[in-house]
């Protein structure tokens, strides 16, 4: 298996059919959270702001949408109805353009997430230095 470097190579790699559908939901993370970096990590574009709020990859029949938590598929259940999901997953068929305002919402949700988080770290680690 390939070895990526760069979220734009590992769009490249995919077949002409399968190529938009990623850059549409790269688009759709960028638009939501502009400030996030860009990454491959497990060999997938991933998406950082205060720790990792999400990863895709496309596969034989689908594009797997990793949010990491179970609380995303939780909060936008009833959103998520045509789509397959499990535990921080959703899989957006190859057959139908990727869902940017959806996407969109997840990603503001997991940045004010990850943000949460860091600042509950951060008054933890202040408290501990009094």
């Amino acid at each position: 298996m390939e070895k990526f470097k760069t979220v734009e190579a590992y769009i490249n790699s995919y077949p002409a059919k399968v190529r938009p559908l990623l850059k549409q939901l790269r688009s759709a993370i960028r638009d939501a959270a502009p400030e996030a970096d860009e990454i491959i990590s497990y060999n997938m574009p991933a998406y950082k702001y205060h720790g990792v709020l999400v990863y895709f990859a496309a596969h034989t029949a689908h594009i797997g949408f990793y949010p990491g938590t179970k609380a995303v598929t939780v909060e936008f259940k009833n959103q998520l109805t045509k789509y397959k999901t499990s535990r921080g997953t959703i899989q957006f068929t190859l057959d139908k353009p990727i869902p940017g305002t959806l996407v969109k919402k997840i990603i503001r949700y997991r940045v004010k997430q990850n943000l949460t988080k860091a600042q509950s770290k951060l008054k933890s680690k202040k408290s501990k230095s009094v």
